[in-house]
């Protein structure tokens, strides 16, 4: 039985993929700081699909959940054949104004953590020669965001990232795809506190298993990347097209919009 690990699994994307992959008959880990949700996800999990499933509760953004969460699962002796770097949060405000201590935890878990898991699982799936990593990304990764402005760039260099590695992995059995999903129904809009914006709209959200079903096809697809729904794969072509302060301004006019 292979086995993945699905950090942010306590709800949205992350518990989406779990749901998913519980059905393909993978032994499920799930990572989150939030350990109640997870031992829920869990029960439910292996009485709808009689899937082996364990919880680990760690804190991604810390600078020590990487190694902790490496270091269980080695005391435990499994090996990870597909890692799922679902865990990130947002934030919304002018920089100037925002919270800084916040705004660094983003950044550790959005870009450090992602990163410092794939440096910790790779090599042993290299050595094997075999193991998928799909890091979640943003149609976001594709041009700047005023008034997101960290959160942007972190999906940028999310899907960069993941490009650059997946090019590395050429030839050795292991694949590396990056998730970019526009507006989705997930818990994100009310933790960035924009949920009054007019990008929250329900009506012009993707559900969290339409896009984890899209990351599924594509990571077993071996697809560098995928832009989930053809609406936000526009919205992510159309930067190409504009000099980047226009592209910019209109970014940020949308961003304004109430609700």
């Amino acid at each position: 039985m292979k086995t993945v690990l699905i950090t942010g699994a306590s709800s949205g994307i992350g518990k989406a993929f779990a749901e998913l992959f519980a059905k393909n008959n993978y032994r499920i880990i799930l990572a989150s700081r939030n350990e109640e949700k997870l031992d829920l996800i869990a029960r439910q999990l292996e009485i709808s699909y009689g899937v082996s499933t364990i919880t680990i509760p760690v804190d991604l953004a810390q600078s020590s959940g990487p190694v902790l969460l490496h270091e269980r699962l080695q005391e435990l002796g499994i090996q990870i054949d597909v890692l799922i770097n679902n865990a990130g949060i947002g934030s919304f405000g002018l920089l100037h104004e925002m919270d800084v201590s916040s705004e660094l935890e983003m950044l550790q878990l959005n870009v450090h953590s992602l990163s410092h898991l794939m440096m910790l699982f790779l090599p042993a799936m290299v050595q094997r020669g075999s193991g998928h990593i799909l890091n979640v990304g943003s149609t976001t990764s594709f041009y700047p965001c005023p008034l997101s402005a960290n959160y942007s760039a972190s999906k940028a260099f999310v899907l960069s990232f993941t490009e650059s590695v997946a090019n590395e992995l050429q030839g050795t059995g292991v694949t590396a795809t990056a998730l970019c999903p526009g507006p989705t129904g997930t818990e994100f809009f009310r933790t960035s506190k924009m949920d009054g914006q007019s990008v929250a709209n329900p009506k012009g959200l993707m559900s969290p298993q339409a896009v984890a079903e899209v990351g599924y096809k594509a990571l077993m697809g071996k697809r560098t990347f995928v832009v989930p729904g053809f609406q936000n794969w526009i919205l992510t072509q159309v930067p190409r097209f504009f000099p980047r302060k226009f592209v910019t301004r209109v970014t940020r006019s949308v961003l304004e919009q109430k609700l």
